[in-house]
């Protein structure tokens, strides 16, 4: 049987946990004094849907966890985060079990007005998919519960002028602790790296020697993203650390490479070459090459 929760109120999250709510906007979760037993031994599968932003750090193995098609490649000492719209499913063990590990929920008011604010679209691994959970050494553990730490103090003080900003400058301090360990895990994990972004330049070079220009139009970071099983967001960081430069930057440098060529060949037209492109008005390739190239097509054509 499943069983559907719905992740909206921080009181209603740490009455489901065991826990005392200090903040209305924002709670630390010590998952070991969380009990499972209403959820009833017919229940197979839990479908959180969130309306806060989760960020779990499990000690023990408790379940697979699963978002989109996938599911997380989720350890002792590995570290997921979930943002409001996201939903999750967790496979719920045949044997009992206690959870055990941290969490840190804030809801999206919370951070309204705030440096925070500006800074969290940053974090794209927020929205990276489920194969793509941070792994932390027992050093960079310690260091996320120093952070978590610091947050429940502030959550235990009588509230102040400085509380809001004491607690979101913290939350900022451990997410650009997990920025900083998912760099590290980019260059660790660099051999595997390496095939995505080999895998990554065969796909852009199969592209444009096929029909998929006039099918599907421009390449785009999405698509190859989704061939290559990896969210869009994580798939361009990922890039970037190794080459120094974005995915849409790549693409559109083979892009004009692969017209610089067909250019010269003169029995199609300019129009006929953006279409076989994927341009789908001949002005917008014009426009495109001579941003990148400093002349027009036909100019081009002409000048060699």
């Amino acid at each position: 049987m499943e069983k559907v929760i719905e992740l909206n109120q921080i009181s209603e999250y740490n009455a489901a946990n065991n826990h005392t709510t200090l903040h209305p906007l924002v709670s630390v979760i010590d998952f070991s004094k969380a009990d499972l037993r209403d959820w009833g031994q017919s229940v197979t599968r839990v479908k959180f849907q969130y309306g806060l932003y989760c960020i779990y750090l499990k000690d023990v193995k408790c379940g697979d966890i699963v978002y989109g098609r996938h599911t997380y490649d989720y350890q002792a000492g590995t570290l997921v985060f979930f943002a409001p719209g996201q939903v999750s499913e967790l496979e719920v063990p045949a044997e009992p079990y206690q959870p055990k590990g941290h969490g840190l929920i804030f809801h999206p008011d919370l951070i309204h007005g705030t440096d925070l604010a500006k800074a969290l679209p940053l974090y794209h691994f927020f929205s990276y998919k489920s194969n793509e959970a941070l792994h932390i050494s027992d050093a960079e553990r310690q260091v996320v519960l120093d952070c978590l730490s610091k947050i429940e103090f502030e959550l235990n003080q009588t509230v102040d002028k400085h509380s809001k900003k004491l607690i979101t400058a913290n939350i900022e301090l451990f997410l650009n602790y997990c920025e900083r360990f998912y760099d590290r895990q980019f260059i660790s994990r660099e051999h595997v790296n390496q095939g995505i972004l080999a895998k990554f330049e065969e796909l852009l070079n199969m592209y444009f020697l096929s029909e998929k220009p006039q099918n599907l139009g421009l390449p785009s970071v999405a698509y190859f993203a989704d061939q290559l099983h990896l969210s869009p967001n994580y798939f361009g960081d990922l890039i970037k650390k190794e080459t120094g430069k974005s995915v849409k930057e790549m693409i559109q440098n083979k892009l004009i490479d692969v017209a610089k060529e067909r250019i010269f060949d003169g029995a199609k037209s300019i129009n006929e070459i953006a279409h076989d492109l994927g341009f789908k008005y001949p002005q917008h390739f014009t426009r495109v090459f001579k941003q990148h190239v400093g002349n027009t097509p036909l100019q081009f054509r002409h000048l060699n």
